[in-house]
């Protein structure tokens, strides 16, 4: 009897510490470091997709633009190929599509603007808010028209004139994010980058004349609370290859500028009012690469977004 009743107790001491030893296995380091890892590779990839660019949707299209538009569009998403917590670089495929309707009769598209790319990216750091990352994007860009280029005269011709070039488009981009009371945070966002078209088929026409290679910057400034409030954009470009009619100083034609404003109202979800103004020196809306304009757009804009990190 004395011996059953010790059998119990023992079976009641040693049986719940052997199953919690079999229900909560022991971690090593080694397995935890991998963890975090994981998870680091994780959210850079939701990064790499919260900085694409935004669509967005204007009526009017680029008030002050020599051609006037009844609405103008832009679409783009990221197809995400390769995306795995386990490996730090990703691959995705991004279609960029632009168009313009004219405020004509027939409220023609005419020369709709087709950019179709892969991005390669890499994790540069392990933290989470002030992050690093680099991007490689091989781009196509053309407006599906098979005329000639150049009218007789030497003008472009925009009715049916052919545009194409394809280009590499190198980038750094790094971010500060801090948090400030009330359950906000924000963010700095920086891009720095270079644009080369020469190593790779373009149309002629384009010779002496077009924005070959061109140094970037791109700022953002967003703010969140349990979603994107709102982010200021800065978008800065400069062509550096020579052109027959332009020297390096001549920001008129080398130097496209943008300050666009995102701000979402408490009743929308991944969705802004937009108001942007810039000014190009060459509108990189294709065959229209001559015009140079300020510029103003209203309209609504969209993307991947995100609500406020929670604080660690």
């Amino acid at each position: 009897m004395k011996f059953t009743i010790l059998f119990i107790g023992l079976f009641c001491f040693v049986g719940p510490i052997v199953n919690a030893q079999e229900q909560t296995p022991v971690v090593s380091p080694k397995d935890s470091t991998l963890q975090r890892v994981f998870e680091w590779n994780r959210k850079y990839v939701q990064r790499y997709k919260e900085d694409a660019d935004l669509s967005y949707t204007s009526p009017g299209g680029e008030i002050g633009a020599p051609s006037k538009y009844v609405i103008n569009g832009r679409l783009t998403t990221t197809y995400m190929l390769i995306g795995t917590e386990k490996l730090p670089v990703a691959l995705a495929i991004i279609p960029d599509f632009t168009v313009r309707v004219r405020k004509e009769r027939s409220a023609g598209v005419r020369t709709p603007s087709f950019r179709l790319g892969g991005t390669f990216y890499v994790r540069m750091d392990n933290r989470e808010r002030d992050y690093r990352y680099v991007s490689l994007s091989f781009v196509h860009h053309s407006n599906g028209q098979d005329g000639m280029a150049l009218n007789p005269d030497g003008s472009i011709n925009t009715i049916n004139g052919n545009f194409s070039t394809n280009y590499l488009r190198l980038k750094y981009h790094f971010a500060h994010q801090y948090y400030k009371a009330n359950s906000r945070s924000e963010g700095l966002f920086h891009v720095i980058g270079f644009e080369w078209h020469k190593w790779f088929d373009y149309e002629k026409a384009l010779e002496n004349d077009y924005g070959f290679s061109r140094i970037l910057y791109d700022f953002s400034w967003r703010r969140y609370r349990q979603q994107e409030l709102w982010r200021l954009n800065v978008s800065l470009s400069y062509a550096m290859n020579s052109m027959k009619e332009y020297d390096l100083s001549i920001m008129k034609k080398r130097l496209n500028a943008e300050l666009a404003f995102h701000y979402a109202l408490p009743f929308m979800h991944n969705t802004f009012l937009m108001a942007a103004t810039g000014y190009y020196g060459e509108d990189p809306y294709n065959i229209y690469y001559r015009d140079r304009y300020g510029y103003l757009r209203l309209g609504i804009s969209t993307g991947i977004l995100r609500g406020a990190d929670k604080q660690r």
